[in-house]
This record gives C-alpha cells, structure tokens and sequence, in this order.
C-alpha cells in the first residue's frame, strides 16, 4: 500500500514588517487594543510588485531544497490561495512556470483560511492513488490587497506569506487521516463580497467579516475535527505531540486547546508575529517549528483549518 509523507517544508515572509504601533499612527487602535483581542503585534507585507506565486516560489524552492529534491521531480502541483494573482491561469500554472517544469497537473484550491489542509489531503489522495509520486502542496496569500486600511475591525488581523510542503510516497503512513467539512449556509461571516463584471466592481471588494460569530463557531469546528481525524487514524489526543490551528486569533488557539485538553507548551502559535496568513498560516507555522528544531522526525502533528465558506478541516501527520 502507498502512503503519503511530509519530505520537506519551506516559507517565504516579504521583508516589509508592519508593527501594532505603526497602524495606531493612523487608526484609532492601540497596540495594548490588537495585543489584548488577537494575540498579534506584527505582521509581514508584500511589496507592490509581489504576488502570491512570487511567495509561493521562494516557499517552493526552500520546500524542495528541504526534501532533497528538485522541481523536475515533482508530478503535481497544488496552491491554495485566496488571493490568486489573476482570475485565471491558475496561481499554480504560474509558479509551475516560475519553477522552470511543464506538464505535471498544476490547480488552486480555494477553501480560503483552510486551503492548505484541504490542499494536502487533495496531494495525499493522489499518492494513495499512485497517480503521483512527489506532490508540492503550497498556501499562499498576499490579503493585503483584499483589505479595507481604514476599518481598525479587520485590517490589523491579517498579513501576507507562503508555505509549502513536499509530498513524497512512501511505505508507512506520513499522513494518517483527513477530515474535512464546509457549511455553506454560513457564507455570511466572513467573505469579500465582490466581483468584477464588465470591468466595473460589483459589490464589495473588501475582506468582511462577523468575529464573534466567526470565534464561536471556529472554536467548536476545530474541536470537533480534530477528534474526527483522530478517530480515523484510531489515535487519541495524548497521542499528538503538536497542534498547529489556523494562526488566526491567539484566543481561538488557546480555547482550542483547552477543549481538546492539549497542553499550551504542545499548542503551536505564530499568529503574534505572522498575523493571519490565511491559506499559508498552518505552513508558515510548520516550517517555523520544523526549522527550530521543535518538530522533530517521528512527531505527530495535528494540522487544523478553519476559514470563510464556512470550511474547516484537520490533518493527523507523523513528520
């Protein structure tokens, strides 16, 4: 039987920091105000001239480097984004391009903030399947541009970044179980309602947002999830040495947490120095942890999304 592992990480941060203090100068918040509700005190930016397959690339290359491999040896390519840099090609195809191969599938995915699970249980079915054998499973989103400067609620919640992953077949099980779900009835919440017609803006283009249902709800989905996905990999909570959530709000990790009964120093945050990142927070944070020294071969990790849609999912993975 054919399995699928984790061979390598890799993330990429635009080198623009954008401190609590540097949005008080111009909005009527405060550090203390952002720290005390979100847990975050900075966030990266991209530059004009940086889409998302740009951080997708620099993620990509370092991913690959990880797994000893090279782009040519890569038979499928998958980019969750909610922030493509065009309507259409795919964000993928572009940084297939970028990459300097050609023919391998190369898609997005879109579940917004739980594009990288659903992304990696995409990439892990086809190596199940045996239709490919080393899968790059990439979240990248520049949600600078999708932000409203001026509303203090939701533009000192976000940032820009990318992580990857390098799938790879293998004989034992890298990736144990995947549970995903959506609720559609739930669009409401948390969407950017708008489109472009007739080269005109229709609607809103703006990131819009009802954070106290959002916290409710994605409070009791990751909860729910995670013990799902460990049912399926017949696994228990004490059997998970990380969980990585969606770095979404320090308060929904922490509240997480504490359902599950996962002890804090088990608990992975970055959302106070990555900010939310969406699709690219779950790898951002792996590789920061992997690369520390802190996921170790051999540790079990939970990985957790949850996002607009309304979808949330979990990953149960031995690194």
């Amino acid at each position: 039987m054919t399995f699928a592992r984790i061979a390598g990480t890799g993330s990429y941060l635009p080198p623009r920091v954008v401190t609590n203090d540097e949005l008080a100068a111009r909005l009527d918040t405060s550090d203390a105000w952002i720290r005390g509700r979100t847990g975050i005190r900075q966030r990266h930016i991209a530059e004009d001239s940086q889409a998302s397959s740009d951080l997708a690339l620099e993620a990509s290359r370092r991913a690959l480097e990880a797994a000893g491999l090279g782009a040519a040896d890569l038979d499928l390519i998958v980019v969750a984004t909610s922030t493509p840099d065009f309507v259409f090609p795919s964000t993928a195809c572009l940084l297939q391009a970028k990459l300097g191969v050609r023919d391998c599938p190369a898609f997005d995915l879109q579940a917004v903030c739980s594009g990288f699970v659903y992304a990696l249980a995409t990439a892990d079915s086809f190596i199940r399947n045996r239709i490919a054998k080393n899968a790059l499973v990439v979240g990248a989103e520049v949600y600078s541009r999708i932000l409203d400067w001026n509303d203090r609620a939701t533009c000192v919640l976000f940032g820009d970044g990318a992580g990857a992953v390098v799938l790879a077949a293998a004989e034992h099980p890298g990736v144990h179980a995947s549970v995903l779900h959506a609720d559609g009835s739930q669009a409401g919440i948390l969407s950017v309602p708008g489109n472009v017609c007739g080269g005109r803006i229709v609607g809103s283009p703006f990131l819009q947002m009802q954070g106290g249902q959002v916290f409710k709800l994605a409070v009791k989905v990751l909860d729910e999830v995670a013990r799902e996905t460990l049912a399926a990999a017949a696994m228990r909570v004490e059997d998970v040495d990380w969980l990585i959530p969606h770095q979404a709000n320090l308060r929904i990790l922490e509240a997480t947490a504490k359902r599950l009964g996962v002890a804090r120093e088990r608990l992975v945050v970055t959302v106070d120095h990555h900010a939310n990142t969406s699709a690219a927070s779950v790898p951002l944070a792996l590789d920061e942890f992997v690369r520390a020294g802190r996921i170790k071969p051999g540790h079990r990790v939970m990985l957790q999304g949850v996002g607009g849609g309304f979808t949330w999912g979990a990953s149960l993975v031995t690194m």
